[in-house]
């Protein structure tokens, strides 16, 4: 079966998205009321998952036990987006304050990084942490572009830079500076390479509009051959994920898309409005959180994530 399966979401472009959609699967409408949602991070222990609203300045925490949304923080530094350490502690790109803080155990808040070479960041917007506790994030200048995602400044770096922060000394470097907006970042399964989509286009047409793929090197800490992923065919990729078989599900202007392990594309999520980021999560990893412009979604998949 090719083409749209009415009623539930899914847009079936090759034999292989058959197995990634459920037979009684739709796309759910969580919550809305957000300006511009991203950032979704999914905790297992506590069954609820939390997302940033971003021109709102809160970060948002919507409860699987009863379906309840709320407040977790607020305001929020303009918070972009999250993810989990190994020790299951919050990570969270900051615009407003250009930084990636840690929330502890207790509540309060650490800065992971803030500088690179004595300079302020522009405005982290997406972050990874690889199994060896490093932390890697993107840095383009959305946050400092104007007052609606964080606060108007000019920058201090002299570009838009990928980076990764050592775990054991704290060190940053710039690991890609060839970048024009550095986005949503992912590594693969195996951790054989780091992913990034480039939205270079948002502010000039003929940017790019890409994935990109960068081999890592065996030292584990840089990078090494760089090709293009995937071609965005809906506007521009931003937050993405990986399923257990190295799927890549990204977001897009139409909804999601889902690329098998060569890069083409095999089916759609359709989502009546933009897309900014989207993580599994659910007691099985099979059930996709997509944040839409003013609305959280999910749908049950077939899939798994990681």
């Amino acid at each position: 079966m090719y083409g749209e399966i009415e009623g539930t979401g899914f847009e079936i472009l090759d034999p292989q998205f058959t197995k990634c959609v459920t037979g009684h699967g739709r796309v759910e409408r969580l919550w809305t009321g957000a300006r511009w949602t991203e950032g979704t991070v999914w905790f297992a222990a506590g069954r609820y998952l939390l997302f940033s609203d971003i021109p709102n300045n809160r970060m948002m925490r919507w409860d699987e036990t009863d379906g309840s949304v709320s407040q977790f923080r607020t305001p929020s530094n303009y918070s972009n987006g999250n993810t989990l350490d190994l020790q299951g502690r919050l990570i969270t790109c900051e615009h407003l304050s250009r930084r990636v803080t840690r929330t502890e155990y207790d509540g309060c808040i650490t800065t992971i990084a803030d500088s690179y070479q004595n300079k302020r960041l522009n405005s982290p917007n997406d972050v990874v942490v690889k199994s060896d506790g490093s932390i890697w994030f993107t840095d383009p200048t959305y946050g400092i572009l104007s007052d609606y995602e964080g606060r108007s400044a000019e920058p201090e770096q002299n570009g838009c830079h990928v980076y990764r922060v050592a775990s054991d000394t704290g060190e940053i470097t710039a690991v890609a500076t060839d970048f024009v907006k550095p986005n949503g970042i992912a590594f693969n399964r195996d951790e054989s390479a780091l992913f990034v989509s480039d939205t270079g286009a948002s502010h000039n047409h003929k940017g790019p509009k890409h994935i990109r793929r960068l081999e890592l090197n065996p030292d584990g800490r840089t990078l090494g051959q760089s090709t293009i992923f995937a071609d965005c065919s809906a506007g521009l990729f931003d937050g993405f994920c990986f399923d257990l078989e190295d799927r890549i599900w990204s977001s897009t202007a139409e909804g999601v898309h889902c690329f098998a392990q060569d890069g083409h594309l095999i089916g759609k999520i359709l989502i009546p409005e933009m897309v900014a980021n989207l993580c599994f999560g659910g007691a099985a990893l099979n059930r996709l959180f997509i944040a839409g412009t003013t609305s959280l979604y999910a749908v049950y998949l077939g899939v798994n994530g990681h």
